[in-house]
């Protein structure tokens, strides 16, 4: 009996074009991200009510038992919709690996610590996508006030599926700013400000300026990646800059990826503020 040879399997076309990202629409990216941390935030909400052991690190800063937790589920659902991406997170031990790709994620499991331990409502939960040092996509959610905020590069933010834009304030007289005190009161000598009380969480604190609630906010040095990289796209899609002090757009995903201090103001009013927080 013949018997007919096995058909060979088609040697793969070197030219052929690579597989497509999924996630190359930085919409798609963010529809996932804003699901990821709405389910975040709801683990976070949970431990709270059974009660979190808490901790301090290295560095004095607090850390919790639901951070780590939510940092954990964070990864295993961002990794499975883009698993060739870096990895950079405030509870995740840094990987220099990330630094050789060109798409990153980018995660604060609970941004506002303190806030969430003395079971205030100023912390969230939050995650960026950034393409060569840049944030394309963006969500931040604050569970206890409800509030989802997304951003896409070149497709606006939202707050709860509604669009949000910065304040049109031009001037710093009677401006809302939140910030270092000692900071508001050397800008106060360039026209008086209205304070508020202090926002923990630094995400969200620029999130009030993406919606014009504040006019303005400010930085102390050392804010990180995980705590800006979200919300800085959130500022910008809703019309507004965040900068250093010399008025540079921040660059993500370096070696350190600490920044100095920082100013965030509406368009209009942003280049007052940088001159009078030199």
């Amino acid at each position: 009996m013949d018997i007919a040879p096995i058909p060979r399997a088609p040697s793969p076309d070197p030219a052929a074009a690579p597989p497509v990202d999924p996630l190359a629409d930085p919409a798609i990216a963010a529809r996932h991200l804003a699901d990821a941390v709405v389910a975040a935030g709801a683990v976070a909400v949970a431990m709270f009510r059974e009660g979190v052991k808490s901790w301090s690190k290295h560095n004095d800063s607090p850390v919790t038992e639901a951070d780590l937790a939510v940092d954990l589920m964070l990864r295993e659902r961002l990794s499975l919709i883009g698993p060739g991406y870096g990895w950079l997170s405030e509870e995740t031990v840094d990987e220099p690996s990330r630094l050789s790709r060109r798409r990153v994620w980018i995660v604060d499991p609970i941004d506002g610590t303190r806030a969430y331990m003395a079971g205030g409502a100023d912390w969230c939960v939050e995650a960026a996508l950034v393409e060569d040092g840049r944030p394309i996509a963006g969500a931040l959610f604050a569970p206890v006030t409800d509030e989802l905020f997304v951003a896409v590069l070149g497709g606006g933010a939202t707050r709860n599926g509604r669009t949000i834009e910065v304040s049109r304030t031009l001037a710093l007289d009677g401006a809302v700013v939140d910030g270092p005190a000692p900071w508001l009161s050397h800008i106060d000598r360039a026209g008086p400000l209205r304070r508020v009380p202090r926002i923990r969480s630094l995400a969200l604190r620029l999130a009030r300026v993406a919606t014009g609630e504040l006019d303005a906010a400010l930085a102390s040095p050392n804010g990180n990646d995980w705590d800006l990289a979200a919300a800085d796209l959130l500022v910008h899609e809703a019309g507004g800059r965040l900068t250093t002090l010399d008025g540079h757009p921040l660059a993500y995903n370096a070696p350190v990826p600490r920044h100095g201090a920082l100013v965030s103001a509406g368009s209009l009013l942003h280049p007052t503020l940088v001159a009078a927080a030199r």
